[in-house]
């Protein structure tokens, strides 16, 4: 376990209001956007391995979905060859490079104090918590896959309930059950602003789709930023990791 020490450096903090905190995840991000795409890239590569292992090809979708004008009536998706073998193992595939994602939380954590990054320091999640980063992970996982499968609107509602977990994983050290626990009931008596904070950062994540679906190697690990700058928000400025 790693210890913990309270800043005595100076570091932004946004006030509890949607677009302040859209604000401040944007500012967060432009400065660690080179780490950001390292990190997508990452899992962008490995996501690939698994869908070249099983058989399944989302990009070949994408196109169809491209070509067809807006038309998608005729889209088969789950019928798409290796789709449901690649749902089987996404979740865990997910879970096992969601460190990725802390290590950009705790970057943007630092260069919102105006400490010195490392490249390693993309990888703390596998070397601190790393097993209750996967449970948590996988959990998460599980339960959004399910929200998704319903139409797709339940994920939009479901999402801000797991905004904080990231960031009390890594900060706080927790379990992933009083991650989930504490996520879920600051979430709960503050959903409205949650609801879109989510709800914009999702959507500027995937925005990046539009640019030839290439841009989302700039904007699809956004929503991290968001996370960070929500846990600012609402738990202060985060405790320094030694």
């Amino acid at each position: 376990m790693s210890e913990f020490e309270e800043f005595d450096q100076q570091g932004s903090v946004p006030t509890k209001e949607t677009g302040a905190i859209i604000s401040h995840a944007f500012e967060m991000y432009k400065g660690v956007i080179l780490y950001a795409v390292v990190a997508m890239l990452i899992y962008v590569i490995a996501d690939s391995v698994l869908q070249s292992i099983i058989g399944f090809n989302s990009w070949s979708m994408v196109e169809e979905m491209k070509d067809s004008d807006g038309d998608i009536s005729n889209f088969k998706y789950y019928h798409s060859p290796g789709l449901s073998l690649y749902y089987s193992f996404s979740s865990v595939w997910g879970a096992l490079l969601s460190p990725l994602y802390i290590g950009l939380i705790f970057i943007l954590n630092k260069y919102n104090t105006k400490s010195a990054v490392e490249f390693s320091d993309l990888f703390i999640g596998y070397r601190q918590n790393f097993l209750n980063i996967f449970i948590y992970s996988l959990i998460t996982h599980v339960v959004l896959r399910i929200a998704l499968a319903m139409c797709g609107i339940p994920f939009f509602f479901v999402f801000p309930l797991f905004l904080l977990g990231y960031p009390i994983l890594l900060f706080e050290n927790a379990t992933a059950m009083d991650a989930l626990k504490k996520s879920y009931e600051i979430a709960k008596d503050n959903y409205g602003t949650f609801l879109g904070v989510s709800f914009l950062g999702l959507i500027l994540s995937f925005c990046g789709f539009l640019a030839c679906c290439i841009g989302i190697l700039v904007t699809g690990t956004y929503i991290t930023a968001v996370m960070y700058s929500t846990y600012c928000a609402f738990l202060g400025k985060p405790r320094q990791i030694l």
